[in-house]
């Protein structure tokens, strides 16, 4: 028995050396922080953005969140309400490489690696709304490896929609609002008018 021990305790330090390469820990679901043992949060700004398929949510109702940038290795990824550290909603099946992590006692609270294989602009995560009314956004950290990672990458708020309602993408190149569609038909009808 006493010549485990030695050897059990040099397993717990090389397990708090090398982070988590299979996941973040529970403990990491409300502030994001990783838990890699003497490493900082890079100060610089995060080179990934979160982007979702819509502006609006419904509740019940799946939306698609992907993490662009340069690949990654891990990440924790939640939606959260204003100035809350609680995970909302639920994630659907994680994508390769992710799993699910329980947060705020919610067994489908956030999503977080399962192993360091590389990940990208390609790993789709969707997410089921909760019952609420109130602006939701997604918050994320993305590791790069161990010792380079970024907290507090943050989607755009989405607020909820009505029944029905077009919920368009968000990002760079999101494309039309809701206004424009409208407006293409009345410049097309006037178009018509004046030419005909």
């Amino acid at each position: 028995m006493e010549q485990l021990l030695p050897a059990f305790l040099v397993l717990q330090v090389l397990r708090c050396v090398g982070g988590y390469p299979s996941g973040a820990p529970t403990g990491a679901c409300e502030d994001m922080l990783p838990r890699h043992s003497g490493v900082l949060p890079q100060p610089s700004p995060a080179p990934y953005a979160l982007l979702t398929n819509t502006r609006t949510f419904q509740p019940g109702q799946p939306i698609t969140v992907t993490i662009s940038g340069p690949v990654y290795r891990g990440v924790l990824l939640e939606a959260r309400t204003g100035s809350g550290t609680n995970a909302l909603g639920s994630w659907q099946l994680p994508p390769p490489d992710t799993k699910f992590l329980e947060c705020s006692g919610n067994p489908q609270g956030a999503v977080t690696h399962s192993n360091t294989n590389l990940k990208g602009n390609s790993t789709v995560y969707r997410w089921i709304a909760p019952n609420s009314t109130s602006p939701v956004y997604f918050m994320a950290t993305v590791a790069q490896q161990r010792t380079v990672f970024w907290v507090n990458v943050k989607s755009t708020t989405l607020a909820m929609g009505k029944p029905g309602g077009l919920g368009l993408a968000t990002g760079a190149s999101a494309g039309m609002t809701e206004e424009k569609p409208l407006l293409l038909l009345m410049i097309g009808f006037l178009m018509l008018q004046v030419l005909g």
